[in-house]
């Protein structure tokens, strides 16, 4: 899979990467990644087939493919410490609610708070203020 800013594509990756899953076939490693987290979230599995349906959040809705993203992505920043002591703060969440996978959602709406502060505003995202948010969490 190429990274790409294409909506399509990467919803269709995804959605191939389970249905790959699901007839246990093999699986690239990226694709096992993805799945594993889909397989994780039920709610999800009869939506990933639809790659066009848009979601709204103001109306209460999740959307799946960005909340699969934002798992596989702090997953990819927690295996490189990155940035740094992300390792560390996600522990120390952990050993406060002993569930990885509540962990990772605290952590994860940090990361879509600063997604979102830098495209409302335009501007780069704020690592600073991304590490501030994840060190409140632990306080």
């Amino acid at each position: 899979m190429i990274y790409t800013q294409d909506r399509a594509q990467q919803r269709k990756f995804l959605a191939n990467a389970w249905q790959k899953y699901l007839d246990k076939q093999i699986l690239e490693p990226l694709e096992d990644q993805l799945s594993q987290v889909i397989k994780i979230h039920p709610e999800y599995h009869s939506l990933i087939k639809d790659i066009e349906s848009d979601y709204f959040p103001e109306q209460g809705e999740t959307n799946p493919f960005l909340h699969i993203n934002l798992h596989l992505s702090l997953r990819e920043q927690l295996s490189i410490n990155q940035p740094p002591g992300i390792q560390e703060i996600y522990q120390t969440i952990l050993g406060k609610n002993q569930d990885p996978h509540e962990a990772e959602h605290q952590m994860m709406d940090c990361i879509a708070e600063m997604i979102f502060s830098a495209q409302k505003s335009n501007t780069p995202m704020n690592h600073q203020a991304y590490i501030q948010c994840l060190k409140s969490i632990v306080n």
